[in-house]
C-alpha cells in the first residue's frame, strides 16, 4: 500500500454545506476529537446523512460539530449517557447547580466523595468534576468509584446556561443508549453514517492515552470492531473510523476502506517528554472527491 498523506487539521477547509453547524461540546474528554472536526466535515460535506451513529460518544465533538436530523448516540459508560440525557432534558437546572460550585480542591474532593441520588444532581456533579479534574480523564477504581485527582486548573471552563441550552437543543430528537458498540451498531442501516472513535490500545508514538484504556478496549475488541464495521459497510452504510497509527491496526481496518494519516497534538499524560505531535489513522469508505 502506498504511503498515505499526512493531514494537519489547519489544512482542511470547511464546505458551505456545513458552515455554522459547529457547536463546542460541553465536556472535556481525554482523547477527544475536537481537533478532527474540520476533517470529518470535509468528508461529509457532499453526503446527505439519513441517520448518524456514534457508538463511542465520549465528549461528542464530532456529533456537536455537524447537524443531522436523526442521531443514535451511545457509549458503554452509563454515567456519561445519563449526563447527556439530563442535559437534553434539564439544562437550566444543571446550570443553576453548577453555579453553586467553586473550583477548589476542597470542593472537588467533597463532591467526588458523594454520589447524589437525584439524576440531575449527578449530571451537574459529573460536569463539574470533568472540568476541574486532571486532563479530563474518566477513570474509576475496582469498586466503580470515580477516582481522578483534582486538576488545579485556574480557569476551568465549566459550561454556563447558554452553552448547556445550546447542547440541549442539539440533543433533541436524539436516541441515547448505554451499550456496547456491537449492540449499538446492529441498528445501522443503508444510507446511515457512522463515526467511530474507539479507545486506542496499542503502544505507538509515545501515546500517553494508551495506559488509561488498555484494560477497557482490548485487541480482541479491535478485531470485533473490524468485523462489525465490515458488516455495516456491507449493508450500505458509510463509516469514518479513527484509530492508532500502528501496523496491527492497519492490517485490521486497511482492507475496509481508504486510509488517511492525520496529525494531532498529544496533550494526555503527565510526562512532558511524551507530549508533542503524534499521528493517527482515519479509515473511511466515503469516496474521495
Amino acid at each position: 500500500m502506498p504511503a498515505s498523506p499526512i493531514v494537519e487539521p489547519a489544512q482542511i477547509g470547511i464546505g458551505p454545506a456545513v458552515e455554522g453547524s459547529k457547536l463546542d461540546p460541553f465536556l472535556r474528554w481525554a482523547g477527544g476529537k475536537r481537533w478532527l472536526v474540520p476533517q470529518v466535515l470535509e468528508l461529509l460535506q457532499s453526503v446527505e446523512i439519513k441517520r448518524y451513529h456514534e457508538p463511542f460518544l465520549g465528549g461528542g465533538s464530532i456529533f456537536f460539530g455537524l447537524r443531522c436530523e436523526s442521531a443514535q448516540l451511545s457509549d458503554l459508560n452509563s454515567d456519561l449517557i445519563e449526563v447527556y440525557s439530563e442535559v437534553r432534558d434539564r439544562p437550566r437546572a444543571i446550570a443553576e447547580m453548577l453555579q453553586r460550585f467553586s473550583n477548589t480542591a476542597a470542593e472537588y474532593y467533597a463532591l467526588r466523595a458523594v454520589v447524589p441520588e437525584d439524576a440531575t444532581e449527578r449530571a451537574a456533579r459529573f460536569i463539574f468534576l470533568n472540568h476541574t479534574s486532571y486532563n479530563g480523564i474518566f477513570r474509576v477504581n475496582l469498586k466503580g468509584q470515580y477516582n481522578v485527582p483534582y486538576g488545579r486548573r485556574k480557569s476551568a471552563n465549566v459550561p454556563g446556561v447558554e452553552r448547556l441550552v445550546a447542547a440541549s437543543d442539539r440533543l433533541k430528537n436524539v436516541n441515547l443508549t448505554a451499550s456496547d458498540f456491537e449492540t449499538a451498531m446492529s441498528k445501522v442501516e443503508a444510507g446511515d453514517v457512522v463515526f467511530l472513535d474507539p479507545p486506542y490500545t496499542v503502544a505507538h508514538n509515545n501515546n500517553g492515552f494508551v495506559k488509561y484504556n488498555q484494560h477497557l478496549f482490548s485487541y480482541d475488541d479491535q478485531k470485533r470492531l473490524a468485523r462489525v464495521v465490515s458488516e455495516v459497510a456491507g449493508r450500505g452504510a458509510l463509516f469514518i473510523l479513527t484509530n492508532a497509527a500502528h501496523g496491527s491496526i492497519d492490517e485490521l481496518f486497511g482492507p475496509l476502506g481508504r486510509k488517511v494519516t492525520v496529525s494531532r497534538r498529544n496533550a494526555v499524560g503527565g510526562a512532558k517528554a511524551k507530549r508533542g505531535r503524534t499521528e493517527e489513522y482515519l479509515f473511511t469508505n466515503i469516496e474521495k472527491k
